[in-house]
């Protein structure tokens, strides 16, 4: 069975987001702990793909085309939320 965490940093950045991100988010976090990682990572509408660089280990993936949850698999096999991000690109 799998579990999706996140700690109290991550609950203040949805606490920011706009609802329609939050509802997509919760969207996500059902699908994986319902169907699992493996079979969610294939659901186009969230475009799942590995990090790298100083990121390497961790894995994002698309809420829309301005938002990201990025998460890793802890070594029990659960789901930790690092992070969810606005992405901009004015920004880089």
């Amino acid at each position: 069975m799998w579990k999706v965490q996140w700690t109290k940093s991550v609950e203040k950045d949805l606490d920011r987001l706009p609802e329609f991100i939050r509802q997509k988010f919760r969207s996500w976090v059902v699908a994986v702990e319902r169907d699992g990682m493996p079979i969610v990572r294939h659901f186009k509408g969230f475009h799942d793909e590995p990090l790298r660089g100083n990121r390497a280990g961790q894995r994002l993936a698309r809420l829309n085309r301005a938002y990201r949850v990025i998460y890793y698999e802890r070594k029990d096999g659960q789901i930790q939320i690092a992070q969810v991000i606005e992405v901009n690109k004015h920004e880089y």
